[in-house]
């Protein structure tokens, strides 16, 4: 008998809570189903499997972030929009660990041209605008954003930045400031 309340979105949000209180690894149905004290058996008609269920919570994941990109730099330009483009991925993850592994979930093709992903990089895109790159270098400025956003925010999660007495915040807008300067002088004649 399925449990009353059980929604695949019930399911997906109490999933992401889960990944960002243990983190997205141990995400499965039977912990799932351990806190919502049913059956493993009575999570199979609200999602398939916990591939399914995974993706489904990277999918909240990307939603959730491409909206509070947007957000963030919604009427900025140029290194105001980097700036605020970049710390809205990182206070993402570090508000939401779990959610935020989640993103990085490798989707197949079709869901991942339907998803929030898409948005991601039009607003990378976007932003990268104000430097006036052309093809191939804007794409591989997004890239380089995509990497460096993700290789920082990873390794600060990890705590590989807290053995230094230079800050880490310090570290951070000095990396944004590098890469702006890096981006403006591509076009540099």
């Amino acid at each position: 008998m399925v449990r009353v309340g059980l929604t695949p979105e019930r399911l997906t949000l109490a999933g992401a809570e889960m990944a960002d209180e243990a983190g997205f690894e141990q995400v499965t149905l039977s912990a799932l189903a351990r806190r919502f004290d049913v059956r493993v058996a009575s999570l199979y008609s609200h999602v398939k499997n916990s591939h399914e269920l995974r993706t489904r919570i990277a999918l909240l994941a990307l939603e959730e972030l491409a909206d509070l990109v947007a957000a963030a730099v919604a009427g900025r330009a140029g290194k105001d929009a980097l700036i605020a483009f970049a710390n809205a991925y990182r206070d993402y993850a570090r508000a939401h660990p779990g959610r935020y592994d989640a993103a990085r979930l490798r989707l197949d093709p079709q869901t991942a041209a339907a998803s929030a992903g898409v948005r991601h990089a039009q607003m990378t895109r976007a932003i990268l605008r104000g430097y006036d790159l052309t093809e191939p270098d804007q794409t591989h400025a997004v890239r380089m954003l995509g990497s460096v956003f993700h290789g920082y925010v990873s390794l600060e999660a990890a705590g590989g930045f807290s053995h230094t007495a230079v800050d880490a915040q310090e570290s951070w807008a000095w990396t944004l400031e590098s890469l702006d300067a890096m981006l403006r002088q591509r076009n540099t004649p």
